[in-house]
């Protein structure tokens, strides 16, 4: 190696391999300037040239020569743009079966089969025993050429519980219920079964996704939002006063009457009741001055003062009728039972004085 470094044909070809690296760039101008040489072997030589192509700072165009025993002619073995020490370097080539992540799988796109995949293992071999070929094709599905090996199904499990549907999201913190008590949830077959389960929620933003169990979020079916505060007042209530008519069910002691209608018995209007009054009371007027007349004319005197009493014992709701009412007939008959003596049997001055005293007690109806 010694004797190498003082190889004088091959160091003196620097123009040599300038003139290579030039063919080599797509500019002339991308050779820049002369960096040194680098002895790779005995007889072996490399000259390096800065490169001044756009993207590759950093990089070196590298021209290799070589020459003969006991030769003084250089050749050049390989030319080529290698990276400096300072040159800026894409990360490690990879083959795309490793460079390919989850979610690089597009339509169409195709994973190259692994025969050695850790994932999987092979599925079910037919015995020929019907309890043992049932249970296995049947209930647990291993009738595949591969299926997932515990170390598969460790690894998926693992993944789905670390990952955003599992209890650690930020959804399932922040919800009031687990998935294990939602009605919209789907239980795995198998072992992974007891961990996790399939959401069937349109409305849950896990809707056809693997959950677990102590996952959750708002649309629980067991949950419900409380209703928020309004911020409006309470409005007083309304009362239809055209449909509804105000009742004071309770009367103070001082306005009672002697015969005061009951609490339940509300007048519905005064104007009809007023009317209804005044008919009762002009009816038993009359039938009170027809049984007075019957009476002076059968018994005399005595008879008179019987239908005084009774008139003025008996109550009138109402003192006097209405003006445009016509008036009764009442004043015939007081005035034959107290002022005519002709009507009666057995004229008595006595019982005339006596009628005449006390018929003002009663007084008239007004025409």
């Amino acid at each position: 190696m010694p004797a190498a470094t003082k190889d004088a044909v091959l160091g003196s070809a620097v123009d040599l391999a300038r003139e290579v690296a030039v063919g080599l760039a797509e500019d002339p101008s991308d050779v820049g300037e002369y960096l040194g040489l680098v002895v790779e072997g005995e007889r072996l030589v490399s000259h390096r040239f800065a490169s001044a192509a756009r993207g590759y700072r950093g990089w070196e165009w590298t021209v290799t020569v070589a020459r003969v025993p006991r030769g003084r002619t250089a050749t050049v073995c390989e030319a080529e743009l290698l990276p400096g020490p300072d040159a800026v370097l894409g990360q490690a080539w990879l083959p795309w079966s490793e460079r390919i992540r989850p979610g690089d799988i597009g339509p169409g796109d195709v994973l190259p089969f692994k025969a050695d995949d850790p994932r999987l293992e092979p599925g079910w071999t037919p015995t020929g025993d019907p309890e043992l070929d049932d249970v296995a094709i049947d209930e647990l599905a291993l009738a595949r050429v591969r299926v997932l090996s515990p170390e598969g199904r460790d690894e998926a499990a693992e993944r789905w519980y670390r990952g955003p549907h599992g209890p650690t999201s930020a959804g399932s913190l922040a919800s009031a219920a687990a998935c294990g008590s939602c009605g919209f949830l789907v239980p795995l077959r198998g072992s992974l079964g007891t961990v996790f389960g399939v959401c069937a929620n349109q409305w849950s933003p896990d809707d056809g996704v693997v959950v677990s169990v102590d996952h959750g979020c708002g649309a629980h079916s067991e949950t419900d939002a409380e209703a928020p505060p309004t911020d409006w007042p309470a409005p007083d209530p309304l009362i239809d006063e055209l449909s509804l008519e105000t009742v004071q069910l309770t009367q103070p002691a001082a306005e009672a009457q002697p015969e005061a209608p009951q609490a339940d018995e509300a007048p519905s209007d005064e104007g009809p009741s007023d009317v209804v009054a005044t008919d009762e009371v002009a009816t038993d007027e009359a039938s009170t001055d027809e049984v007075a007349v019957d009476e002076v004319s059968a018994d005399g005197a005595a008879s008179a003062d019987v239908a005084t009493d009774e008139t003025q014992s008996e109550p009138s709701p109402v003192a006097e009728p209405q003006p445009d009412e016509a008036p009764t007939d009442d004043a015939g008959p007081d005035s034959t039972s107290v002022d005519s003596p002709e009507s009666t049997d057995a004229p008595d001055d006595t019982t005339t004085s006596d009628s005449a005293d006390e018929s003002p007690a009663r007084p008239d109806p007004e025409p």
